[in-house]
């Protein structure tokens, strides 16, 4: 993992020796030329020289992880790099150069200060000295460090070792042994013995551990004398292809002859056409184990004739995007064990045949506590069960394998093969992902993580490297997305547009990835009673707090290394953390308080000049400091739910800044006319053209003036809007190509909105006031260019005409919301209307008598929530159309209409709740 330290480094000095930051230093230290050039020099050797230890590190594998002369060499070349990029952050500082990488300050007008050329002295000595100090890095490296050979080839060869004996272990499974897979089996046979004539490829996917090869090698056995000819070939990242080939041919020629004697002498091209000639009128299974890239599996497919003879290729993996190389969606995606199917497992596992293979009574609630901490995935439920066979089947023995669990997954030897094969996964990551992938296992187990938060963290915290035109942002939801694909992140939830909302870690991926952020050094958790390693013993950069009830001054120590913080218990004592990390910790980029009762930020707070991400959601404060127009490297500013109403006037000296989260939510539900407001941003909102979120704006004269400046904008909430104000909004709106997300409040319910002129790619809207007559049908937004438009609320509207035709045009909202919206008697939803529509809510309509559904009409809905409807007098007729309806919520009813309800055949087999109205 040293290797994402040391990429990180040479990022920050490729900033510092940059055309601009050195034009600037050059022109500011015109009298220092000589130890200007003399620091920029060893700087850029340091690069060069980290540029290499990268490549070297990244070529190192699992056979130098035991290691501990390695080891140790790693760790000493990770606090060497931790020491460069203090020394890189101070240089960046004092050069105040302008760059959008995130790495540097902005151009001061400064550099009088009086110990400014001190300052540079000090940095060339230290610089100096930095030089000579990797210089005896690499001696003692030759000196004592022997280290496994890494040549191409071996690496190659090694890894597909390490593959195979993983692959053996997962097929030792006897088919009596296999559970809750009768499904899939069932479903993988047929596949393999259909009528169909053309090559098939099927793909067995799932994470590591789950299953996948066991499932193919039980299968195989079982049909492979159907063929002409088998093959099983385990595949690896570092696969050679040359190897597989011969692999191949010498499985495939022992049954059906002899191998051919000049094989090892044969080139690529010869093993190729060998290999095509004895396939071509062969019906032939080949089961290419642990693919990794579609790219292994594109290699080797010109062999693989289509000869119409009904010849299989079967594929097992852990990567999402190798599954789309199936032949007419022909994957099997493996899902951890049921409850019952790992206990069952488990027990087969534990117990002899000859007790049935039943638990002891007396052992079954520590039993099952164990199996709950497996998760449902096979390959941990058979190692902890053979490891439980092993032992003493006695209570206190059963007690101690489950309170040391953790322990016992990184340690014992008997569980490597698990390690392993988890290990692999983050082996492979590329370097960029690493740091993503351990990052998350720093909160708690079972935590949701939620992905606009994690990716805003990740890009404070420098993870992310810009691609082309993409935002920082966007190549950071790439990047979660390899993790889900490669299985090392779980989706919990989609939003209704598809996007992953939020995501938690598997626990026994967790654990692994733990380990290695203890090992590597990469980050600490604090948690009260657990808690077993200082800052001072480690060189971590990061600190999350799960649990904290003393004194932060008493618990933790070494808090002037740290670069983030992050404290997730809100019952922290607050009054001295954020003064403790203000005085103590010079370098800090990443401050998440959220939730802590902070009432005062500090006026030091503008001392922390590498600071990328301050959150102090829910917090107290009532005001901001003028010294936070000091923070010139802030990317975010979280004060969402706080108590300030106004942001300073230097805020616009924060060009970098790309989000704030300012809305003071007063109804969460957003049924209240004044359901929350924003801030005022009194001057200089028209600099901050990098802004992308700003939740939410309070309307003033001013600001609308500027709003049109900020051209990158993709979220915007506006509160307290005029009418007035309406041309001034749309004409700043017309300037935002990349809006996604609109909300516009009017200042009161007698306000009348008038907005035409919409961003063409506008995604999510949410309007709450009057709107102007004929405003709907003029709009662009409810014609052609809706299209882009999944969500839309409409509040407070109160129209006397059915606005259902209004939106029907528009055809792939998935989220429709009317609060008040409408005083007519009936809406009908006409067939064909909203056919991807997912989510309906219909609120306080109160002269609202029918409510009927047209068949054919919202196809896909899956929730339905109708909230104090009060004058409606009869079950919505068609509501038995909506068949995919998982919800159905009628709120706030009398009990005369729960009546109906539980006697309206049409809501017979329907399952729905409900909640009376109170009077």
């Amino acid at each position: 993992m040293a290797e994402a330290v040391i990429l990180l480094a040479v990022t920050k000095i490729g900033v510092a020796l940059g055309h601009e930051a050195m034009s600037q230093a050059s022109s500011q230290f015109s009298n220092f030329i000589t130890q200007l050039t003399e620091l920029q020099g060893s700087m850029n050797r340091i690069r060069r020289e980290l540029r290499l230890i990268h490549e070297y590190l990244c070529r190192m594998d699992i056979r130098n992880s035991n290691n501990q002369t390695y080891e140790i060499w790693v760790e000493e070349v990770r606090i060497f790099v931790h020491g460069i990029e203090d020394i890189v952050d101070e240089y960046l500082h004092l050069v105040g150069q302008k760059h959008d990488t995130g790495w540097s300050t902005y151009l001061k007008k400064g550099f009088k200060r009086p110990n400014v050329f001190f300052s540079l002295n000090r940095l060339a000595s230290l610089v100096k000295e930095s030089e000579v100090n990797l210089v005896h890095l690499f001696q003692a490296k030759d000196r004592w460090v022997s280290v496994v050979a890494t040549g191409y080839m071996s690496d190659s060869s090694y890894i597909v070792e390490q593959s195979k004996y993983l692959a053996n272990t997962s097929r030792s499974l006897d088919e009596e042994d296999l559970v809750g897979v009768d499904e899939n089996k069932e479903k993988l046979e047929q596949w393999l013995a259909g009528d169909e004539l053309e090559r098939s490829v099927i793909v067995l996917h799932g994470m590591g551990g789950v299953g996948k090869t066991t499932l193919a090698a039980n299968v195989y056995r079982k049909v492979k004398e159907n063929f002409d000819c088998y093959s099983w070939v385990s595949i690896s990242q570092t696969y050679s292809r040359e190897d597989v080939l011969m692999n191949l041919i010498k499985e495939l020629f022992s049954d059906k002859g002899s191998v051919p004697s000049n094989i090892e002498t044969m080139d690529i091209s010869s093993l190729e056409e060998t290999l095509e000639n004895f396939l071509e009128q062969r019906k032939y299974l080949i089961l290419m184990d642990d693919v990794w890239t579609p790219e292994a599996f594109l290699d080797l497919s010109g062999v693989f004739i289509r000869n119409l003879k009904g010849s299989r290729v079967v594929i097992t993996t852990r990567e999402g995007n190798v599954s789309r190389l199936a032949s007419q969606r022909y994957v099997l995606t493996l899902k951890p064990l049921s409850k019952d199917g790992s206990w069952e497992l488990f027990c087969k596992m534990a117990f002899h045949r000859d007790t049935n293979y039943e638990c002891p009574m007396e052992l079954t609630e520590f039993a099952h506590e164990l199996v709950s901490k497996c998760k449902g995935i096979p390959l941990a439920i058979v190692s902890i069960g053979r490891l439980l066979f092993i032992r003493d089947k006695t209570k206190e023995e059963l007690k101690r394998i489950h309170d040391q669990l953790d322990w016992e997954l990184i340690n014992n030897p008997s569980l490597e093969h698990v390690r392993n094969i988890l290990y692999l996964s983050y082996i492979y990551l590329p370097t960029y992902l690493k740091s993503c992938f351990l990052y998350c296992s720093l909160f708690p187990k079972y935590y949701l993580l939620k992905r606009k938060k994690l990716i805003r963290l990740w890009v404070a915290e420098g993870f992310i490297m810009r691609r082309g035109e993409s935002t920082m942002e966007e190549v950071a939801e790439g990047y979660l997305q390899e993790l889900v694909h490669r299985n090392l992140l779980q989706i919990n939830e989609r939003n209704s547009s598809g996007r992953i909302k939020s995501f938690r870690m598997h626990d026994f991926v967790r654990d692994l990835a733990v380990d290695l952020c203890h090992r590597e050094c990469f980050g600490v958790v604090y948690e009260e009673d657990k808690y077993t390693e200082s800052l001072d013993e480690s060189d971590a950069r990061r600190l999350v707090i799960h649990k904290l009830k003393k004194d932060i001054y008493q618990s933790v120590s070494g808090v002037h290394r740290l670069r983030s913080i992050i404290a997730l218990d809100i019952g922290i004592p607050s009054s001295t953390l954020l003064p403790l990390v203000v005085e103590k910790s010079r370098y800090m980029s990443v401050l998440e308080l959220s939730g802590l009762p902070i009432e005062k930020v500090p006026d030091a707070i503008g001392d922390l000049f590498n600071l990328r991400y301050l959150g102090l959601r829910g917090s107290k404060v009532k005001l901001l400091p003028k010294s936070i127009e000091k923070l010139s490297n802030l990317l975010t500013l979280d004060l969402s739910g706080s108590y300030v109403k106004e942001l300073p006037r230097g805020i616009g000296k924060l060009k970098k800044l790309r989000q704030i989260f300012s809305d003071k939510p007063s109804d969460r539900f957003r049924r209240d006319f004044q359901c929350g407001t924003g801030v005022r941003i009194p001057k200089g909102l028209e600099n901050l053209t990098n802004l992308q979120t700003l939740l939410s704006l309070e309307a003033q004269d001013e600001s609308f003036r500027q709003l049109g400046e900020l051209r990158q904008l993709r979220s915007l909430e506006i509160w307290n809007v005029k009418g007035t104000y309406c041309g001034c909004v749309c004409a700043s709106l017309a300037e935002m190509q990349y809006l996604s997300y609109l909300h516009v409040n009017a200042s009161d319910n007698n306000e009348v909105l008038q907005l035409n002129g919409v961003p063409p790619n506008l995604k999510r809207l949410s309007l709450i006031g009057r709107l102007a007559e004929g405003m709907l049908e003029e709009s662009p937004l409810f014609q052609t260019a809706g299209q882009n438009l999944y969500s839309l609320s409409i509040s407070w509207s109160q129209m006397t005409e059915d606005p259902l035709p209004l939106f029907s045009p528009l055809r792939n909202l998935t989220d429709l919301m009317l609060t008040r919206v409408y005083n007519g008697k009936q809406l009908i939803f006409l067939a064909g209307w909203f056919p991807e529509l997912k989510n309906l809510r219909l609120r306080d309509l109160p002269n609202l008598e029918v409510l009927e559904v047209k068949k054919g009409a919202m196809l896909k809905l899956e929730i339905l929530t109708l909230v104090n409807l009060e004058s409606m007098v009869e079950v919505p007729p068609g509501i038995e159309f909506l068949a995919h309806v998982k919800y159905l919520s009628f709120r706030e009813i009398t009990n005369e209409f729960l009546t109906l309800l539980r006697q309206c055949p049409r809501t017979q087999g329907m399952q729905w709740r409900h909640t009376l109205r109170r009077h």
